[in-house]
């Protein structure tokens, strides 16, 4: 009897370590699962990102300037995909920047802007953004990881086309020079008033932690794979630019 009764006991171990070893394998999957879609949005803008950069420059006669992009101390570009759910409203986007670095153009940063007047939105159509900061103080707004165009940092619509005509002061006229893509039409765009802010919920989701905006952006953290659809395309049209 006290030999069944210790089978019986053994038996009954052996399945609550089982049962607990099988949740404990179904607890793992299911976040395995869930780690791909967390990181869909972010990987998905940040792809955004340089589909749009590589169309505005591929564009004949269109773009920005080369001499501007080469110039650029870091370029920020916030997509709006309203197929993918990136949908850039009259006053609300997010997107992802990158800036010069020892090393290369660094790692990806998240951010939202929002509020301000984001002059050429047609009827809720879809609207591409970019953003170039010109030099050491709009660098210094943006490493702050919160500004207001306008106010924090001087902004102006930039110019358009292969070269800069002569005449331009771009290079003391702002700190941040800011473009928009709609319906097809590529032009300057007027952004003042418009506040940009780490988005920290993007940042977590493509890094898997906190990443402060100083820490990417410097360059004191490595690019994940997911970020070399932005930064091999920016690096790219940057160098001919520089040419």
């Amino acid at each position: 009897m006290m030999r069944k009764s210790l089978v019986l006991l053994l038996l009954a171990c052996l399945l609550t370590c089982f049962q607990t070893a099988n949740l404990s394998a179904n607890t793992n999957a299911d976040e395995e699962t869930k780690a791909p879609e967390a990181n869909t949005k972010a990987s998905g803008r940040v792809e955004a990102a340089g589909t749009v950069l590589d169309e505005i420059q591929a564009a004949p006669d269109k773009g920005i300037p080369q001499e501007i992009l080469g110039s650029a101390e870091c370029v920020a570009v916030v997509p709006s995909l309203l197929n993918g759910g990136f949908v850039f409203g009259a006053r609300y986007g997010r997107g992802v920047a990158s800036c010069r670095a020892e090393k290369g153009w660094s790692a990806p940063a998240f951010f939202t802007i929002g509020g301000g007047s984001f002059g050429l939105q047609i009827g809720g159509q879809a609207t591409d953004v970019i953003m170039l900061i010109m030099n050491k103080n709009g660098m210094d707004n943006l490493l702050s990881s919160q500004f207001k165009l306008g106010a924090d940092a001087s902004a102006a619509a930039g110019p358009v086309g292969r070269h800069a005509a002569a005449d331009t002061d771009w290079k003391m006229k702002a700190q941040v020079l800011t473009y928009s893509r709609s319906r097809g039409l590529f032009a300057g765009l007027e952004l003042n008033g418009a506040v940009i802010k780490q988005d920290k919920s993007s940042t977590r989701e493509f890094y898997g932690r906190m990443v402060p905006f100083k820490t990417s952006l410097q360059g004191d953290i490595e690019a994940p794979k997911a970020a070399y659809p932005f930064l091999s395309t920016l690096a790219k049209w940057a160098q001919q630019a520089a040419k």
